[in-house]
């Protein structure tokens, strides 16, 4: 298993100087439900630094608290669920998962993710796709679409494959379904069908609930203009370092949100 050269940082994409508006990446997310506010919404936040247009789609309650913020979010356009198709050949990346219900019915109004998610993927299987959290609990691994990302942490890789989440194993469904894995954990583990890395790093402040859903956020945001397997390792690295810039100064005592506003300083310094 190597570990993670920062050095490949240099591959990713930089917004050019005559950049126009678009250019540098069209995101759409699709997550939230009603009892799962945050999850989506700290995707959402991180990934609009990075990119230039989000694409946000969720329940009805959280689209009215992401048009009440359009301070934080102007270079995006909230999307209805049954306006969902009509934004995924736009976009360079759809992220879907967090902060989608788990279980059919947990809540009146919410969507069935197993239903939502799998239409989406059989019907889009040459999208760039991200799927994470309660999309990741719920589908078969049959369906994933090639070269597309997963997230899970090691409970719902196993969960998944129903096979234990060791690296030997995580390589073997990688090169089984042609996709990358990121596999989180207290050193995350990224491979795809021909190369496995582990990221070190990371600390007790980023066991808070919602730091998935920031890193799932930043997977997407640079997988619209890189390729898979440095999208998924350079969002692991960058997610890492920013955790442990915050450990610098305050101790385990951060947020996600914070993770969030760290994220942007740390690619600076990282200099790429």
């Amino acid at each position: 298993m190597n570990k993670f050269n920062s050095g490949k940082l240099k591959e990713l994409y930089k917004p050019p100087p005559d950049s126009h508006k678009g250019k540098n990446g069209k995101l759409l997310l699709i997550g939230g439900s009603k009892i799962f506010h945050a999850a989506s919404l700290w995707s959402l936040k991180v990934a609009s630094r990075i990119v230039d247009m989000v694409f946000y789609s969720s329940v009805p309650e959280n689209n009215q608290i992401i048009q009440k913020a359009k301070q934080e979010f102007r270079d995006g356009i909230v999307v209805l669920r049954n306006k969902i198709e009509d934004y995924i050949n736009e976009a360079d990346c759809v992220l879907i998962g967090p902060g989608l219900p788990r279980k059919e019915g947990e809540d009146e109004g919410d969507d069935d993710t197993k239903f939502l998610t799998e239409k989406l993927l059989k019907k889009y299987p040459n999208k760039k796709w991200v799927i994470d959290g309660g999309s990741l609990q719920v589908i078969s691994p049959d369906i994933l679409p090639q070269n597309s990302i997963i997230t899970p942490h090691k409970g719902e890789f196993e969960k998944l494959f129903d096979i234990k989440s060791t690296q030997e194993n995580i390589s073997k469904m990688a090169e089984k379904y042609s996709i990358v894995v990121l596999t989180k954990g207290k050193e995350d583990v990224v491979c795809s069908n021909d190369r496995c890395v582990e990221i070190f790093g990371g600390n007790a402040g980023m066991t808070k609930g919602g730091t998935g859903d920031v890193l799932a956020g930043l997977v997407a945001a640079l997988y619209c203009k890189n390729e898979a397997f440095l999208s998924a390792s350079a969002a692991s690295f960058i997610n890492k370092k920013a955790g442990d810039s915050l450990y610098k100064r305050v101790g385990p005592y951060f947020n996600s949100s914070d993770l969030v506003d760290e994220i942007p300083k740390v690619m600076k310094e990282l200099s790429f």
